[in-house]
């Protein structure tokens, strides 16, 4: 249920024109921004790829001490952490971590490596703003960073 709320939630964001809230503020709804920018947390600008409009939702889970190993993304995406502490590095060393509630705006056309941090898995939801038949996340070529 939480997740869903949650999902719920992000998409409103997601579908906000202006920055207006996709539905009104009343006493039973509260509505709380997670997230707002123009650009990934590395300061990089947020682009849109072309062609036919796909969003994708999906929870990730990263074992306690796991990591994803270095990989990026063409198509602009954020995540927020429900459980857990997400550590995000580039590959000049710069570090992002991200716990429970936190949001956060991927970096785009970037090597990253992102692990868990601590005894607890990670878990995120992560929304995709890509292009129908373009894939969402790409390992370097060589296989290593």
């Amino acid at each position: 249920m939480k997740i869903r709320m949650l999902i719920s939630a992000c998409a409103l964001c997601l579908c906000s024109p202006g920055g207006a809230f996709a539905l009104e503020v009343a006493p039973a709804v509260k509505v709380t921004p997670l997230v707002r920018s123009t650009s990934s947390w590395n300061g990089a600008p947020v682009r849109y790829p072309q062609g036919q409009a796909e969003i994708t939702g999906m929870i990730i889970e990263i074992a306690a001490g796991a990591q994803t190993g270095w990989h990026g993304h063409p198509v602009p995406s954020f995540a927020v952490v429900l459980e857990g502490t997400l550590e995000v590095e580039l590959e000049d060393g710069r570090r992002q971590r991200v716990g429970p509630g936190e949001a956060l705006i991927e970096v785009v056309g970037t090597l990253h490596n992102g692990r868990s941090i601590g005894a607890q898995p990670v878990k995120l939801v992560v929304f995709y703003a890509g292009a129908v038949g373009t894939a969402l996340t790409y390992r370097p070529a060589d296989g290593n960073r």
